[in-house]
């Protein structure tokens, strides 16, 4: 399953041929929701309060994104009570984060072509499915996971694991869409196929240089990388 825009990496997963992948996991910001702008005035309020004066260090931050948010706290050497107001603050900016362009209908047509559909992110759990429900698109997925809710955040394959065990479907017929290095990591020690998503603020070479199976530029693309898969 490759073309000139989605080379398959030599060596990677395959997809079943016969079923095609029979399920898709997500990252959550980055991939389905626009959040860059809330993340970067939580993180900010976060560590004035927290921290004290200076510029807060919001570009380090975002190289660490898809991990969990103490992970980072503690990669970076900030404290851990930053979490409290960070979170504190995303809830309350919630209502500005948006989904990007095509991902309404991808995830519609997906569900349609009978995809299992699910979310692994870093964000807590509770805190992404209650995003996710804000913009109208929880009842899309079958499971939405958090970084809270395995043993191991990402860029361990913990949450892209479960996601498969609760749908059923084995590594070989299963992708992780991500805009993170951490997911595309998780992605290959799962053993599912690891596709890049470009389409937010995310450095692209950074993405490049993990060799990933394939590389999306817009949602829409989703649906060519496909094979078929019957209605179950």
């Amino acid at each position: 399953m490759e073309d000139d825009n989605n080379p398959a990496r030599p060596g990677g997963p395959l997809l079943d041929e016969r079923h095609g992948p029979l399920a898709v996991v997500f990252d959550m910001d980055g991939v389905l929701v626009d959040s860059f702008a809330v993340m970067r005035e939580a993180f900010t309020v976060a560590y004035a309060e927290v921290v004290g004066d200076g510029p807060a260090p919001f570009d380090e931050y975002n190289r660490h994104l898809g991990r969990y948010f103490p992970d980072i706290m503690r990669i970076m050497g900030l404290p851990l009570e930053m979490e409290e107001p960070f979170v504190r603050e995303s809830y309350r900016l919630a209502h500005e984060v948006t989904m990007f362009d095509g991902i309404p209908d991808l995830l519609a047509g997906l569900r349609g072509r009978g995809v299992g559909l699910a979310v692994a992110t870093g964000k807590s759990g509770v805190r992404a499915r209650s995003l996710l429900d804000r913009l109208g698109i929880l009842p899309l997925f079958d499971h939405v996971i958090g970084g809270d809710e395995v043993p191991r955040a990402k860029p361990a394959p913990d949450m892209v694991r479960r996601a498969l065990d609760l749908l059923h479907v084995p590594p070989g017929n299963a992708l992780m869409i991500g805009d993170a290095v951490t997911d595309l990591q998780s992605a290959r020690a799962a053993g599912v196929y690891a596709v890049a998503a470009l389409w937010g603020e995310t450095v692209e070479a950074d993405l490049l240089a993990e060799q990933p199976d394939a590389v999306l530029r817009s949602p829409a693309e989703l649906h060519a990388l496909l094979p078929r898969v019957p209605v179950h």
